[in-house]
């Protein structure tokens, strides 16, 4: 693998989520079930947006004449170990096309082939990458919305994610 860049993020992302998974917010394990762009099924992914417009994108995919109830977390971010994949100077030093980044990695899979988001995440998990950094897909996404990819975190630096619920807002079952 070539050499890439790893970076830190500190700050507050979003993620909009079914209010079943809002008892579980750190989980991860709806993306481990299901698989997602950026991990295969049997690898636990903490999807997060930069923007709240982006999380409310993603959690609609495109449908927004059929939207339903979610539940909005913000997540207190301090994490090394992430690399920014929409920086062409990363793209180009892992040979990653944005075509790769973009495939319809569900119909790929479904086809029982491995989708390129899929190695492109297996490479860097391999490579102790903590997360990426990624641009949104979602329809609908305002123009350079970011998505942060966790396959790393904890409640602590250096790969703190923690939700905020000063309030205790967010239900226990």
């Amino acid at each position: 693998m070539s050499a890439y860049i790893k970076i830190s993020f500190k700050g507050i992302v979003y993620r909009a989520h079914k209010p079943v998974w809002a008892s579980s917010p750190l989980s991860g394990e709806g993306a481990k079930v299901h698989g997602g762009r950026f991990n295969p099924k049997g690898v636990a992914a903490l999807y997060t947006a930069i923007e709240q417009i982006t999380a409310l994108a993603e959690h609609q995919q495109g449908f927004p004449h059929r939207p339903q109830p979610i539940t909005l977390c913000a997540y207190e971010v301090d994490c090394s170990d992430l690399v920014d994949l929409t920086d062409p100077k990363n793209l180009d030093a892992l040979n990653i096309k944005e075509t790769d980044l973009s495939c319809a990695w569900e119909i790929i899979a479904d086809n029982k082939k491995n989708p390129p988001s899929w190695k492109i995440a297996e490479e860097l998990i391999n490579d102790n990458v903590a997360g990426i950094i990624v641009p949104s897909y979602a329809r609908n996404t305002p123009v350079g919305g970011k998505n942060i990819v966790f396959w790393h975190w904890e409640g602590t630096t250096p790969h703190k994610v923690i939700v905020i619920d000063d309030e205790k807002r967010l239900s226990k079952n």
